[in-house]
């Protein structure tokens, strides 16, 4: 596995969890992905508004999974649609009363890091892609107007790297790289 190696200590799911691009043929079981979906459902959320959605294909449902696959940018359709699992992930914009909800994106990113989190617990891993078509993801789903596709989800058992193609294969085996806190964090105030 491709751990992060990190300047300060963090949890050991933190450091365990990594964007795959190389996926194994092992269906993730219903439990499991319940069990994903359950940990997303648990996010801090303004107002408990919980407004996450999720829609969701396993590699088994061919049609359904398909029409997720036909979403994804010509870049991510190659390695992507050998994942188990596709998921596309939306937000409710507005609370009932119609004001709109400005920490909507904040909190499916909440409901996302569960997820992702809860995964990597299980053994699965998973890669985040803004990279799809939104209007034809809406148009393949009705998705209605108060609901905006945000990302889509590739998750299942990770594969052998050698088995993606150029430039997959490179990026699959590159050195993980984060910006140091310093470039993040900063006490009291932003640089000059």
């Amino acid at each position: 596995m491709r751990h992060a190696t990190t300047t300060y200590p963090v949890h050991e799911l933190i450091r365990q969890r990594w964007s795959p691009r190389s996926f194994t043929s092992q269906p993730v079981a219903p439990d499991a992905l319940n069990q994903v979906f359950e940990a997303a459902a648990w996010a801090a959320s303004a107002m408990n508004e919980q407004p996450w959605r999720y829609i969701y294909a396993h590699k088994s449902d061919q049609e359904s999974f398909q029409k997720l696959v036909d979403c994804l940018m010509p870049g991510n359709q190659p390695w992507a649609k050998n994942a188990p699992v596709l998921i596309l992930s939306l937000v409710k914009t507005h609370y009932d009363n119609g004001n709109a909800n400005g920490a909507a994106l904040h909190d499916l990113g909440m409901a996302n890091a569960n997820l992702i989190l809860e995964a990597t617990a299980l053994g699965l891993h998973g890669h985040f892609m803004a990279g799809f078509d939104a209007n034809k993801a809406r148009e393949a789903f009705q998705i209605p107007e108060s609901l905006q596709p945000v990302a889509m989800l590739a998750l299942g058992y990770v594969g052998e790297a050698d088995h993606l193609e150029e430039p997959f294969l490179s990026r699959e085996k590159a050195p993980r790289q984060r910006k140091p806190v310093s470039e993040i964090a900063f006490h009291g105030q932003l640089p000059a």
